[in-house]
């Protein structure tokens, strides 16, 4: 919305009553605000606005006991039952590295806190702490359960809570998404680096020390390093693992936070341009539509070779990654996934099929 466009929150609050079934990112697009504009318009009426700080909100959050983690982009929503222990605070990267909820946080995008709580059409209180960056967009969002402890929710927000937090959140212009960014007169010492690389982090400095960003080092760095499949390779892939039951690594993250299962997926439920995985205690809802790219990409680390199967949306924003599980002696290389990564039809295959 234009910064001289007045948001009036009486309407904000008019529409979600008119329109309770409505998912609340839905809303904020009807509506054309931020979900951040959205939430912030219910201050005092089911809305607290808390420090936004990781510092502050995860020894709270790991006091609730069993929740939902919930962490989206624009094409992926990945959600995980778990307790949020062993938080691990960090200036540029803080972490959750619990046995179910695994994160990665960026505090500097961690600008808005706000603990919902809002009546469902059967009844019942549905509570969640939902954090937002500087452009309103939600980076997290922690989801309470049954048997959550409310004692330590009331905690949370008699602590925390923000009492000069304004009805009209001021917010900054949405970044767009970085494009593919490749360097074609510094292809070959990509080349000659990737193969000693040890970590993504290491990975990740490699690329920007050449003036490259992921989707354009895999644009230019060719095979074996990085290749091409064809879009439905993603839905093949899926199918693949549920059917082995194959242990997988699915990370799903934004600017803010990135979310991370570790197991084999069971059964995947597609509905419309929707695939959805529907497990126990992980559920995963991909835009499958959306994929506009896909890489199958093999990188070194320090315990061996690692494949990933690689989505970017059509800005080029990356919407999720799958590795094969670490084995039992820590090495980073599964021979299944591996197996199923290699034979997907390369881009150009699927191509001549179609």
């Amino acid at each position: 919305m234009d910064q001289n466009d007045a948001i009036d929150v009486n309407a904000i609050r008019t529409a979600v009553q008119e329109n309770p079934k409505m998912r609340p990112r839905d809303m904020a697009d009807k509506l054309r605000i931020s979900e951040a504009e959205l939430v912030a318009a219910h201050l005092g009426i089911g809305s607290t606005a808390v420090r936004a700080s990781p510092d502050c909100l995860m020894p709270w959050v790991a006091r609730l006991g069993e929740v939902m983690a919930l962490t989206r982009n624009v094409s992926a929503v990945h959600e995980k039952i778990g307790i949020y222990d062993n938080y691990k605070s960090g200036d540029h990267l803080a972490m959750v590295a619990a046995e179910q909820i695994d994160l990665r946080i960026f505090p500097h995008h961690w600008c808005h806190a706000y603990a919902v709580e809002k009546e469902t059409t059967d009844g019942a209180v549905r509570r969640s702490l939902q954090i937002f960056d500087a452009a309103g967009d939600a980076v997290h969002k922690v989801i309470l359960r049954a048997g959550s402890d409310l004692s330590a929710w009331k905690g949370l927000i008699d602590a925390l809570a923000d009492p000069r937090a304004s009805p009209k959140p001021a917010l900054a212009p949405r970044a767009p998404a970085e494009p593919a960014k490749s360097n074609p007169a510094k292809v070959d010492l990509l080349r000659s680096q990737w193969v000693q690389t040890t970590d993504t982090d290491h990975f990740m400095q490699l690329i920007s020390k050449l003036e490259m960003n992921r989707l354009g080092a895999y644009r230019c760095v060719g095979a074996p390093f990085a290749e091409p499949l064809g879009l439905t390779g993603l839905n093949a892939a899926l199918e693949q693992l549920a059917a082995g039951e194959t242990p997988v690594t699915i990370i799903v993250g934004n600017r803010g936070c990135i979310q991370i299962h570790t197991g084999p997926i069971y059964r995947l439920m597609p509905m419309g341009p929707w695939q959805n995985v529907m497990d126990p205690g992980f559920n995963l809802h991909l835009r499958a539509d959306h994929v506009a790219e896909l890489w199958r990409v093999e990188r070194a680390t320090r315990r061996g070779p690692v494949v990933s199967i690689e989505a970017f949306d059509a800005e080029g924003a990356l919407i999720l990654q799958c590795f094969g599980h670490r084995d039992a002696r820590g090495a980073d290389h599964s021979a299944e996934f591996a197996e199923i990564a290699n034979n997907l039809p390369a881009a150009q295959d699927m191509e001549a099929v179609q």
